[in-house]
């Protein structure tokens, strides 16, 4: 089961993901992030994947999904701390320069 914990500081909202990310555990993620960022309107999200056992391409959806909603409202997204498994995904998908 994946989870995600917030810190907001200054202009940067940071997600800290754990766990195993598919199809049903992204749908939850993705609210949750949602949630975060609309109550405090980030100028940059930080999602860090450093607790994440698994993604599967349900993960790349989600980063694609919050990259749009901070282009929107202008803002960017970094992600950090991928694990090489993680990062092979990103890879795949020609999104590691996120």
């Amino acid at each position: 089961m994946a989870k995600v914990t917030f810190t907001h500081a200054g202009d940067t909202l940071i997600a800290y993901l754990a766990g195993e990310i598919d199809h049903h555990t992204a749908q939850l993620l993705r609210e949750q992030i949602d949630g975060q960022i609309a109550g405090c309107m980030p100028g940059q999200l930080v999602l860090d994947f450093g607790g994440v056992d698994f993604m599967d391409s349900s993960g790349v959806g989600l980063i694609l999904g919050r990259a749009k909603q901070m282009q929107a409202l202008e803002g960017r997204i970094t992600v950090q701390k991928a694990p090489p498994a993680v990062a092979k995904m990103l890879r795949l998908a020609r999104i590691e320069s996120i």
